[in-house]
């Protein structure tokens, strides 16, 4: 996989149990990081299940980080609340890829690899590693917010990778 450019399509899906930071609700949104690049969601108001099904892209560079987010309540007249953050580690879904080039399995939905909840990571329960029909590496991921008294949120992880020409 050193060949190519690979993106990185991070879908944030929606947030569960969020914590409240105005009055009786949060106005959230959700920003992520990876490297030096960054992207955020749009604002849900008066919300704390918010589902905001929005791709973000990433261009995925060597050394591999962690794809790291941050939940903010938006306010007008002060600073933007904190309502958690979470990271999730991109090397086992790009050992699965490599896993995946390697064997040659590029048709069918395929499961690649399975990474469970520990105590260095913020997944809420385990998370398949799958290829699919299309030949994306994907994973579906439920993250455990930190710093907060609760709150997680649901992702869609797909590694694309688009041969040099």
């Amino acid at each position: 996989m050193g060949e190519g450019l690979r993106l990185l399509k991070i879908t944030v899906v929606r947030g569960k149990t969020l914590v409240i930071r105005d009055f009786k609700s949060s106005d959230p949104y959700v920003v992520v990081k990876l490297g030096n690049q960054t992207a955020k969601t749009r604002v849900i108001n008066s919300c704390l299940n918010p589902v905001w099904n929005e791709e973000l892209n990433f261009t995925l560079t060597e050394p591999l980080g962690l794809l790291n987010l941050e939940v903010f309540d938006k306010d007008v007249w002060k600073a933007d609340d904190k309502m958690g953050k979470s990271y999730l580690n991109l090397q086992p879904l790009v050992s699965a890829a490599r896993l995946r080039d390697i064997l040659g399995s590029s048709c069918g939905e395929t499961a690649l690899r399975k990474v469970m909840p520990e105590r260095d990571n913020c997944l809420v329960r385990e998370s398949i590693i799958n290829n699919n029909v299309n030949g994306e590496v994907v994973q579906n991921v439920w993250l455990r917010l930190d710093g907060v008294e609760s709150g997680e949120l649901e992702l869609t992880i797909k590694l694309i990778t688009r041969v040099a020409s």
